[in-house]
């Protein structure tokens, strides 16, 4: 049977508090100071402070938003793009995750061939 989201955060992280305290510790503030946040997160579900926990991780340990958008620029192609670039920054963190997993799963393209196409008649 599946363990509720209250048994896995008391035998992870030992209580709710314990675990807003780390995220709090990773997560990018911006403008908010930490007591508004932690206060925040407090009346937030055990599922979703999980989750938020394991977003903040991840990326992290990708170096960061910046970093993040950076890598989905390369992928894409659109490095120089500054208005893509902004728009990016303004997204929430999950979505740019979310965007750059996607991008990863997918093949590479095939590589273009000059010359006549194929199934055509000269």
């Amino acid at each position: 049977m599946r363990k509720t989201p209250l048994v896995q955060v008391q035998e992870e992280f030992g209580s709710k508090e314990k675990l807003v305290d780390k995220i709090v510790d990773v997560v990018e503030r911006g403008e908010e100071d930490k007591d508004s946040l932690r206060k925040r997160l407090l009346g937030a579900s055990n599922t979703k402070l999980m989750h938020l926990l394991r977003i903040a991780t991840e990326i992290k340990e990708m170096g960061g938003k910046e970093k993040l958008v950076e890598t989905i620029l390369a992928q894409r192609g659109r490095v120089k793009d500054q208005d893509y670039r902004a728009r990016l920054l303004s997204w929430p963190p999950a979505r740019l995750l979310d965007l750059h997993r996607a991008h990863a799963r997918r093949p590479a393209p095939a590589p273009r061939t000059r010359g006549k196409k194929k199934g055509r008649a000269a």
